[in-house]
């Protein structure tokens, strides 16, 4: 059954670059989600539509028919993509009023990888501060790549670096155990090598009071 891949884009204007990035890192994701034998349905929420039903949320309590719709998207996903402009200096209203709407338990351990662009990259810190906070109040299961990119970023090989990098790690928690070998490999928890639970694997201890006595000549 294809993986369900719910893209947020907080973007405002025609074209918009933080659109722009969201729909690059999907293509990434997609690529490594079917590189592990798997496939993925992507679905594309643009929030800007949303405005007007968001606010009437916010300030009445009930949602309108395109939030509740929108809600049902992110309670299908399997995973998800939130990308947001930089509005003086954090994450966009409309970003931050979108997730207030959800149910506090909507997205309790979905993987989620987080994505912001700007004008300068005076802001990229805005994605640790501000963006990680939300999605952990969130109990989202966030990767630990995040993607920032101002504007001269585009078409560089680092922001594409960056971009696979995380659509990677987005990619291998929506396969999970379910990786076919040779393509992602093994990811089942049990057929990693478990780490000692204590000495590091350093063979018998030596019993501190024989060290000590070794000092002290007894």
């Amino acid at each position: 059954m294809a993986r369900r891949l719910l893209v947020i884009s907080a973007g405002v204007s025609t074209p918009s670059s933080t659109r722009l990035l969201a729909d690059q890192i999907a293509d990434a994701v997609t690529a490594g989600v079917t590189a592990r034998g798997e496939s993925v349905d992507v679905r594309v929420l643009e929030l800007a539509p949303l405005a007007a039903g968001l606010a009437t949320t916010v300030t009445t309590g009930v949602a309108t028919a395109e939030v509740s719709a929108a809600r049902d998207e992110v309670a299908a996903a399997d995973g998800i993509v939130a990308v947001t402009p930089v509005f003086t200096a954090s994450y966009s209203g409309l970003f931050k009023m979108f997730f207030d709407v959800l149910d506090p338990d909507a997205m309790t351990g979905v993987p989620v990888l987080v994505a912001a662009t700007a004008g300068t990259p005076r802001h990229s810190l805005v994605l640790d501060h501000a963006v990680r906070p939300l999605m952990s109040y969130l109990r989202a299961d966030t990767v630990p790549t995040a993607v920032f990119a101002a504007t001269e970023d585009f078409g560089s090989s680092e922001l594409g670096d960056r971009v696979r990098r995380a659509a990677g790690e987005l990619a291998q928690r929506l396969v999970g155990a379910s990786a076919v070998a040779g393509f992602g490999g093994p990811t089942d928890l049990e057929t990693r090598p478990r780490r000692s639970a204590g000495a590091n694997d350093l063979g018998e201890v030596t019993p501190f009071a024989e060290l000590l006595r070794g000092h002290t000549g007894d």
